[in-house]
């Protein structure tokens, strides 16, 4: 669910205002003939919203830019619904009528409401005043209202106030008591969207004016540009992407196999009749101007680019300096079209989940001596929160749990749970990391950051009871590479504290090399940033760089480079505001930007923001939206770039606000957050998040929020969202054309659906189609205790508003849901649901519920192990159209399968026999069988098979064709934490390519 205390409150009113969100020209009303004009002799008198009385959560800010005075005031929010109010005393010349104008802010892009309360010779005069917005309006543009008020002379006291009956979410610069009909004041006026400051296009690239020297293309991996980051007027075709438009972006994520420098091939094709060029960035950053030279046909071009090893991008971007019409905003020739990017060494990405440099070993799937918790999925219990549900105590010393690493690794991340002290500041501890048998380092483990109490949004008092959060992550890098096939151990050692430790997963990776600072960037140690890698904040506190940092990228902006940020620790406590402006790092595991008392982190305040290649690292132990900071935040206008972040214990990880216009987040990696991991809010467009991990969120771990304004064709692509404690995996609420497609969402907790499609929190509703594709859910949906029912893995809810444009659900899978697998649910109509291609598995409730009204449309959808209820297996209201191949749902399923299997265990190693026979009619090409295995079992590797293991669900993938009436027989080789001697059944219930299959004991 949206963060609610990051959103501006909204007023509801009258009268005359100026700029561009009046219909007509702004003027001056007519004046009653009996109510004689004021003086005009003393006006105006102005005052600033920051100096007067505030109260009820009303506050002072600086986050945008174009205010008047010192700051501004906002706070009139959903949380301070009548409390929030600014008061004014004016001292008035003499009777009279006047304008009162207020210069406020509204981005949302509609109107919005305050109430304006008036006391003058002890009368009280409260009006509702409507403070509209315009189309492109961002917080950064004010707009001046005036109100036409009679008052007395002397001193008279003007509040607005956030009533009940208003709708809030804007901000008050200030207020000026003039003549009827002059809007010139406060501030200087209305401001004009698009003027102020950071609007705009990005211009950051127009002055690249190497051309890069082509060489010989060359054939490798190739990645196509349809299905790439396209933004800023670039348009994806069918066979391409157009970048014709004069500011067009395309931005291809790219996996090379090593880092260095490689051939990098374009197929491209440009009939414009002339050269046209693109400039090349690698990584956010440009390396020069590529010419296209005229083809009718597409055909080839290469050159030589520096690429790093693993996960990175490339982009093409047409800039304002390709000639005057360009620049003067008018349309390039079109004509100009990329069809895809090849690298001569890379890989291909999986087609699901993100891309990420680090393996993943469970700590029930390793070999311990500790307590394997048994599977939960309660809410405040301590496997229910694990990834997989379950999750390893070592409450002794000398007990462990290790691990065979199947890739080389100098680094882990390691998630794990201690308890909390008795006065919720936390506990300290470690363990000891051992290699082949040697200790190599100790890994911190902290519960300072975990453990929160009673109910939302959950405070850092343990006598409130009802403990949640448990775990938190640290991590280490390590003295020395660790090659493929070490033994990696994690004990409580004599070195440890004496605390319980529950360990639910080691992260491994090789962590590059840092990266170099580029030519020309500044260095935010020259303007007086200090190291504070090695002060121990428990008993010193670090060094404030906030002015450092401020220093440094208003020099970096001036000088038209960047601001490098170097190995290091450095400490913020307030947030840098950034604008046509690159910060970047050496790395993630080197470069750490800290928080402190909640604050800190990164605030975007329109168009050209880079930042790259570090860690956002916070301080904050429990959820207050109004306090603490996001780690990324704000208007990130055209052109901005987010790539390689790491953030951990912020309030939220990224928050884009309205006004954001091609947005590109790439790589980032979201961890133990109090509120939402990634939240696009308001209107948002052509923003999408991709290649991320999001990992124990406060909240939605990814979230679309269309309040106020749409977000407007955005998407979250390839990304893996781990166990958010409350809330969805995914959520797109109301909004144009959004989407999400190849997610992987495990382990949502409470409260939560794996991808909500929503009206929930009154969004603009939705337009277009929104799309959920090619995801895998697995143990996903819960219960909603405040509610008392229960959310499916997929939930479409029409809350505040109809549903009526379609809702496409398609090439997803559906796992062992908590509840129900699909859930369509509401007050309203869902009008145009589309389900296709879909596989429902193994539910804890129904396998689909639709409740309400309109035409539900499902094609191929094969539902099986659905816990069925008294009045059956699905709940199907509405007009349900059946297209075919629904098996298991609107028909029953074909035979097409059976399986023989059982178990043979010697001491704590397991030997399964498995035996498929196709009883179908058709072949079955690249099979999957999948079954459930007992808690305490764990998979290795298969014989004959492509075995998987993902909590207790296990994957076997035929390397052959199964012809119909053919059998094939594999075996699986595994371990079990409960030894033994014997022969028995293996599971009892298969599925084989989503269709279930009769299962005996050989």
């Amino acid at each position: 669910m949206p963060t609610a205390g990051a959103v501006v409150a909204a007023l509801v009113g009258a009268a005359l205002v100026a700029g561009p969100a009046a219909a007509e020209p702004a003027v001056a009303p007519a004046l009653p003939t009996e109510v004689a004009p004021a003086v005009t002799a003393t006006l105006p008198i102005e005052l600033e919203a920051e100096d007067a009385v505030l109260v009820g959560g009303a506050g002072v800010n600086d986050n945008h830019l174009g205010f008047s005075g010192t700051g501004f005031v906002d706070g009139f929010v959903i949380d301070h619904t009548g409390t929030a109010s600014v008061t004014f005393t004016l001292d008035v010349p003499e009777a009279g009528q006047y304008g009162l104008n207020l210069r406020y802010a509204n981005g949302l892009g509609s109107d919005m409401t305050l109430s304006q309360v008036v006391v003058h010779d002890g009368a009280v005069e409260d009006r509702q005043v409507t403070l509209p917005s315009a189309v492109g309006a961002s917080w950064s543009t004010w707009f001046v209202h005036q109100e036409v008020v009679s008052l007395d002379a002397g001193e008279q006291t003007v509040v607005y106030r956030f009533d009940a009956d208003d709708t809030g979410n804007v901000n008050l610069d200030a207020i000026a008591l003039t003549s009827v009909g002059d809007l010139s004041v406060p501030g200087g006026g209305a401001t004009q969207p698009g003027t102020e400051p950071g609007s705009g296009p990005d211009t950051r690239y127009d002055d690249v004016a190497d051309v890069l020297r082509t060489t010989a293309p060359r054939a490798g991996q190739q990645y196509e540009a349809e299905s790439a980051f396209t933004a800023n007027g670039a348009t994806a075709g069918v066979e391409g992407v157009d970048l014709a438009a004069p500011r067009a972006r395309l931005v291809v994520a790219v996996d090379a196999a090593k880092a260095g420098d490689q051939t990098v091939t374009f197929r491209y094709r440009n009939s414009t009749g002339a050269d046209q060029d693109v400039v090349l960035a690698v990584d956010g950053q440009p390396v020069g101007r590529l010419v296209l030279a005229p083809r009718e046909r597409w055909g080839d071009v290469a050159v030589t680019l520096p690429l790093r090893a693993g996960l990175g991008s490339v982009e093409l971007r047409r800039t304002g300096a390709q000639g005057d019409a360009s620049a003067q905003g008018a349309p390039a020739p079109s004509g100009l079209e990329i069809d895809r990017v090849t690298l001569q060494r890379g890989e291909p990405f999986a087609d699901r989940g993100a891309f990420t440099p680090a393996t993943t070993y469970e700590a029930e799937h390793g070999r311990t001596t500790g307590e394997v918790l048994a599977p939960s999925r309660a809410f405040r219990t301590v496997a229910a929160e694990a990834s997989g549900r379950q999750a390893v105590t070592l409450d002794r010393t000398g007990e462990r749990v290790e691990w065979t690493l199947t890739e080389p690794a100098n680094a882990i991340v390691l998630r794990a749970s201690v308890p909390d002290s008795a006065d919720g500041t936390g506990q300290d501890g470690s363990l000891g990391v051992y290699a082949g048998g040697r200790k190599v380092a100790d890994v911190d483990v902290t519960s300072r950051y975990s453990h929160v109490y009673g109910g939302y949004p959950y405070g850092n008092d343990p006598t409130q009871g009802g403990t949640q959060r448990f775990f938190d992550e640290t991590r280490v890098v390590l003295p020395r590479e660790l090659k493929v096939g070490t033994t990696l151990r994690l004990q409580r050692d004599s070195a440890s504290a004496d605390l319980p430790y529950t360990v639910d997963l080691v992260e491994t990776e090789v962590a590059p090399a840092p990266l170099t600072a580029p030519l020309g960037f500044v260095d935010v140690r020259d303007h007086g940033a200090t190291d504070d890698s090695s002060t121990d904040s428990s008993t010193a506190t670090p060094t404030d760089d906030t002015a450092a940092f401020v220093a440094a990228v208003a020099a970096a902006r001036e000088a038209g480079t960047g601001v490098w940020v170097p190995p290091g620790r450095f400490t913020l406590t307030d947030r840098v505001r950034v604008h046509d402006v690159t910060v970047r790092g050496a790395g993630p595991w080197y470069s750490v930007v800290a928080g402190r008392d909640g604050k800190g982190g990164f605030y975007a305040q329109g168009s050209g923001v880079t930042i790259a290649d570090l860690m956002v690292d916070g301080d904050v132990r429990y959820r207050d939206d109004a306090r603490f900071d996001a780690a990324l935040e704000g208007s990130f206008g055209q052109g901005s770039f987010v790539q390689n972040v790491w953030v951990r214990h912020t309030k939220v990880g990224l928050w884009a606000d309205t006004g954001t216009d091609g947005l590109y987040a790439l790589g980032l990696r979201v961890r133990d957050t109090f509120a939402d991991g990634v939240h696009l809010h308001g209107r948002v467009t052509d923003t999408r998040v991709e290649h991320t991990t999001v990992r124990n969120t406060g909240d939605d771990a990814m979230a679309m929020w269309s309040s106020g304004g749409a977000v407007t064709r955005s998407s979250f692509v390839r990304s893996t969202v781990t166990s958010p404690l409350l809330g969805n995996g995914a959520a797109i609420y109301g909004g144009d054309s959004n989407s999400v497609s190849g997610l992987v969402v495990r382990d949502t907790l409470t409260a939560a659906a794996g991808v909500a499609v929503s009206t929930r929190f009154n969004p603009v509703p939705f337009s277009g189609t929104t799309v959920v594709e090619d995801s895998t859910l697995i143990r996903t949906g819960g219960w909603e205790p405040n509610w008392s029912t229960s959310f499916g893995g997929i939930w479409v809810f029409a809350d505040t508003s109809h549903i009526t444009t379609p809702v496409v659900i398609r090439g997803t899978q559906i796992l062992d849901s908590t509840y129900e697998g699909l859930l369509v649910s509401g007050s309203h109509w869902v009008n145009d649901l589309r389900v296709s291609d879909t596989r429902i598995e193994r539910t804890g409730s129904y396998g689909v519920a639709a409740r309400l009204g309109g035409d539900h449309r499902f094609s191929d959808v094969r539902v099986s192990g659905v816990t069925s209820q008294p009045d059956g297996d699905h709940h199907l209201w509405g007009t349900v159209h059946d297209e075919g191949g629904n098996y298991g749902l609107l028909e029953n399923a074909p035979a097409t399968c059976s399986v023989g299997a059982g178990t043979l265990t010697v001491g704590g190693t397991t030997l399964t026999t498995v035996r498929v026979t196709n009883t179908g009619t058709e072949p079955l090409d690249g099979w999957e069988l999948a079954w459930y295995a007992r808690p305490d079992d764990v998979v290795a590797t298969g014989i004959g098979v492509t075995v998987a293991q993902d909590g207790t669900r296990v994957t076997a993938s035929g390397r052959t064709a199964l012809r119909p009436g053919r059998s094939t027989t594999f075996v699986v080789l595994g371990t079990t934490h409960v030894p033994g001697l014997g022969a028995g059944p293996a599971f009892d219930a298969a599925t084989l390519d989503g269709l279930a299959c009769g299962v005996t004991r050989p």
